[in-house]
Order: C-alpha cells, then sequence, then structure tokens
C-alpha cells in the first residue's frame, strides 16, 4: 500500500517573523547568544538594543528564579576578579566569571570599590573620592559607564566625606546613584546636615536635593550599603547631648525622601556603634562586633522596630571549623535560604544556617575586599553608548 499523504512545508524567513516572535524567543537565549543576535542584522540589533526589550528580559530573568550570588575575589595571582555561583546547585559551582580592567579609572586595577549591585549593574567609585571617578558597569554585556564628575569635589568644597548609594527607582523605572557627602571643613555633628546629590541614568546628570530635606547626621565613610524595597539603607549617627545616637538611615528612591529606622536596644552602649545593614530576606538584617561576639539581628518585618529579633550570637575566634580552628572576620550578607556568609581570617568563606547552627564550607577563598551579593543577568546598558573599553 503507498502513501500518497503530501505534507506541505511553509518556510518563514527568520527576518520576516514579527518581532513579538522574536521577542519571545530572544528572551529565553543566554546573554552571550543574544549579543551575538545583535550582528545578525541590523533591525535584531535594534530590536534586542530597544529599552522595552531590556525591561522585558530584565523581568523574564527576575521571574526565572535562577538564584546567583555575585562575589568579589582575588586570584592565586593577585588579580581581581568576580564570579557569579549558583546556590541551587549542591557543589555552589561558578556560573560565569568576569575580570574588571579599565586603566583611565582605577591605574593598575587597584584603586576601584564595589559600591552596590541592582539589577545586573554594579557601582564602582574610585577608593579615593578626590579622583572622582565613579562608573556602572554590567559585566555580563562588557558595557563599563563612567558618569560625569559630581558636583562635590575636593577642588570645589574642600575636605569631604561621601556614603554612596544605588538602586532603582521602581517609580520612574529609572536608575540613581545617591552621594550623600559630610563637609568636614564646618563639621558639627549637633547642627549640620549632609549635602545629597543624585545621578540619573536617564538624564545622565547630577543634580541637588534640597539640604532641608536631609535629616542632622553624619554617615561612616566608606560602610556598605544595602537596597531593598525601593529604598538604600545605611547605618548613620547623630549627637545629641553630648551622646551618640545610632540608626538606620533611609533614603527611598521613588520619593526621593529620608526616614529613620531606629536600631536594636543594647542596654549600657551610649558611644559609636559601628556595624551593617544587609538584605535579609524581604527586610534587612544587622551586624554587630564587639570584643568577642559577632550579634545578627534581623527585622522580621521591614519598616517595624518592635520586629527585631536577635537571630544569633557567635565567638569571633578559636572555633573549630571542618576540623582546622579559625577566627571569623566579617559577616559578608545572606543568601536566598536565610543562611549568613562569613568570611574567616583565612580568607576561606563559609555559611551559617541560623536556625541549625550548621556551618558549610563554600569551597571559596576571599580577601580584603570580598563582598557578596545577589545578581540577576541582565541586558541593561546594553543601549547605552560605552565611553571605556568592553569588556566582554
Amino acid at each position: 500500500m503507498s502513501d500518497n499523504t503530501t505534507t506541505n512545508l511553509i518556510i518563514i524567513p527568520w527576518g520576516s517573523l514579527p518581532d513579538e516572535i522574536l521577542t519571545n524567543i530572544f528572551v529565553f537565549l543566554p546573554i552571550k547568544s543574544i549579543i551575538i543576535c545583535t550582528s545578525v542584522s541590523k533591525a535584531w540589533k535594534s530590536l534586542i538594543k530597544n529599552p522595552t526589550f531590556i525591561s522585558t528580559h530584565l523581568h523574564h530573568s527576575l521571574n526565572k528564579n535562577q538564584n546567583l550570588l555575585f562575589f568579589r575575589l582575588r586570584s592565586q595571582n593577585q588579580k581581581e576578579f568576580y564570579a557569579l555561583h549558583n546556590e541551587d546547585d549542591a557543589d555552589f559551582t561558578q556560573h560565569a566569571r568576569f575580570d574588571f580592567h579599565a586603566p583611565d579609572l582605577y591605574p593598575h586595577n587597584r584603586h576601584c570599590r564595589v559600591v552596590g549591585t541592582c539589577n545586573g549593574l554594579l557601582f564602582l567609585s574610585s577608593v579615593f573620592h578626590a579622583d572622582n571617578s565613579l562608573c556602572l558597569w554590567n559585566p555580563c554585556v562588557g558595557k563599563l559607564l563612567k558618569l560625569p564628575s559630581p558636583n562635590f569635589t575636593d577642588a570645589t568644597h574642600g575636605r569631604f566625606h561621601a556614603s554612596n548609594g544605588f538602586g532603582f527607582d521602581p517609580k520612574t523605572k529609572d536608575y540613581k546613584v545617591i552621594r550623600v557627602v559630610t563637609l568636614l571643613e564646618s563639621l558639627g555633628l549637633e547642627k549640620n546636615r549632609p549635602q545629597v546629590e543624585i545621578y540619573t541614568l536617564s538624564t545622565g546628570q547630577w543634580r541637588m536635593l534640597r539640604t532641608d530635606l536631609a535629616p542632622i547626621c553624619a554617615l561612616f565613610q566608606h560602610d556598605p550599603q544595602t537596597f531593598i524595597n525601593g529604598a538604600l539603607h545605611w547605618v548613620a549617627f547623630r549627637v545629641r547631648n553630648n551622646y551618640f545616637h545610632n540608626f538606620v538611615l533611609v533614603f527611598d528612591l521613588g520619593e526621593e525622601a529620608f526616614h529613620e529606622i531606629l536600631l536594636p536596644e543594647f542596654p549600657g552602649h551610649m558611644g559609636l556603634m559601628p556595624g551593617s545593614v544587609s538584605v535579609y530576606r524581604n527586610s534587612i538584617a544587622f551586624f554587630r562586633k564587639d570584643n568577642d561576639f559577632l550579634h545578627i539581628w534581623a527585622m522580621k518585618e521591614y519598616g517595624v522596630v518592635s520586629s527585631w529579633t536577635k537571630v544569633f550570637s557567635l565567638p569571633l575566634s578559636n572555633l573549630d571549623f571542618f576540623g582546622a580552628s579559625d577566627s571569623i572576620q566579617r559577616a559578608l550578607g545572606f543568601r536566598r535560604n536565610g543562611e549568613v556568609i562569613l568570611k574567616l581570617d583565612g580568607g576561606r568563606l563559609i555559611s551559617l544556617d541560623l536556625e541549625t547552627g550548621e556551618f558549610k564550607d563554600l569551597r571559596i577563598m576571599g580577601y580584603k575586599k570580598t563582598i557578596v551579593d545577589y545578581h540577576v543577568e541582565s541586558l541593561v546598558l546594553l543601549d547605552k553608548a560605552a565611553n571605556s573599553e568592553d569588556t566582554y
């Protein structure tokens, strides 16, 4: 018996596919493949570099539940590099690695600080603020964007301390860099307000915030910032009646307004209280070290001071980690499952389950400048003209 059935195949050229179909295909591709697609045709390049597609791709990446942690590390030859690790993998395998080299911005790759990360972007600043070298870097697409010189420099205002922050404004769908500047020539901790300037990626310009909108306070220079729930967080302090009052300074990027969150009470402590805030699930945590212990507090309900809960106090020294005695240098941050990542004096990174008290060796070696943060692969900055060499 013969088969007389004829099948008619309709071949549709890729170039004639509607943008909606191409978009649905592109968002499922790896970042490297999407970058390659920009070289196929002018139409594809225009579609992929369109801000609408970049936003669609980011939304897809955020909902993909790909749990990546970003690390700033150093190799055996003392060269800095950046790595993404997949924490869904039991072996915590490395997902990607990036080298950073921008000789015009940071000679010898030795004077760069990672201030914060958001939606795949890293905000970098010079260790020495007199250099005024600030930039945004997306390692996945190899775009480095140097920011224009800010309003406050040593040349214009004399000596000052600047605490930086970086995040995404959900209200305007824009990225913002915030500089909270404390002028040292006329420093008065009981009366002076910091100066605040804001850079927005969409305009590419700095502008000043009204001075009276900032509270009377000062920030610990170079302390890490934390971005969550559309707001930036720093540990700040003020002086009243010769006593130091410590609190979390919060800047809402959408409203461009400050407010404060009280820290947990530490009976008998009246002086400066160095510490840091970190993202903890959908809220924040506070790390504080004294002479003997690392204290970890979690705000179980964001913004509700009464929900501060002490979740762990850990001895700093003489601990047995996996058969070797070592000491804890500092807490770096949290994994998405709630485990805190700690750096030991020897450089080894471990994680601690706050509920069971169990430790895990992440098999990663850190160093003095090691940081950790959540990360998502994105195309942000792809539509911007890079003003430094590509690093892709």
